[in-house]
């Protein structure tokens, strides 16, 4: 059958931060699949290489997320020399645990760095270029935990609040321009940020009974998503966070 109009990404090339594993990778695949060429993007060049032999035709564009001048330089000359990125999925982010009575300034910045600033810095590289040309879509990748807190978290936390709050800005700010802003909000799934959680045969017993689906998500759960995201059946829906979250943030 063909493709569905409204969901196909033939002949865009989209660019995913934080994708050489877990979420990130699994939105890239998923993207391949509709039609899109993913650019993988990671700090460890040969790690990033190996995923990239994993999905037929995928790019690779190595940069810090964190250092703005080198998110932009990696942008514009990717821009320059390959050609345009019609879709940004800022996916790259850490994970940092500890009593917040205890959590030290040097970990909260790195939290606010890598989770914050990653966003700011690719989705203002790329807007760039996307409001020149009148298009563009920039999916963020929030949490769960833009909406709930739970212990030993709260920076984390913040910091995916500020996700969903700078989507909103970015849409605002953006959207009289051709583009389309919008964040995905996982749940909790099964990936190496969550190893702990998942090798823990006690949260995962709560995750079980606190989650109406009534368990773990599975990280290719989230392509449609990002797929709808991504593609012209969105072209009316800006600045919103879907939840992707097994029922989790709606029930008590």
């Amino acid at each position: 059958m063909p493709p569905n109009p409204l969901f196909d990404l033939t002949g865009k090339r989209a660019l995913v931060t934080g994708s050489s594993q877990g979420i990130g990778l699994a939105l890239a695949r998923g993207l391949a699949d509709a039609g899109a060429t993913p650019i993988l993007n990671g700090r460890d060049a040969a790690k990033l290489s190996a995923a990239a032999a994993t999905i037929p035709g995928a790019l690779t564009l190595a940069f810090d997320v964190t250092d703005h001048a080198a998110v932009r330089a990696a942008v514009d000359g990717f821009e320059a020399g390959t050609g345009p990125i019609d879709i940004l999925v800022n996916n790259a982010g850490i994970q940092i645990r500890g009593p917040l009575e205890e959590f030290s300034s040097a970990d909260f910045e790195r939290l606010l760095s890598a989770n914050i600033s990653s966003v700011f810095n690719a989705g203002q590289a790329c807007a760039r270029h996307m409001i020149g040309r009148g298009a563009g879509k920039i999916i963020n990748i929030a949490s769960v935990q833009t909406a709930l807190a739970r212990p030993s978290i709260a920076p984390y936390t913040a910091t995916k609040g500020a996700v969903g709050n700078l989507t909103k800005g970015m849409a605002t700010d953006w959207a009289r321009h051709g583009l389309q802003v919008n964040a995905i909000a996982p749940g909790y799934f099964a990936t190496p940020l969550n190893q702990a959680l998942v090798d823990d045969p006690e949260f995962t017993a709560w995750l079980g009974k606190r989650t109406p689906a009534g368990r773990w998500g599975e990280v290719e759960e989230l392509q449609a998503a990002c797929v709808f995201l991504a593609g012209p059946g969105s072209s009316f829906v800006n600045g919103h966070t879907l939840f992707v979250d097994g029922g989790i943030s709606v029930s008590l």
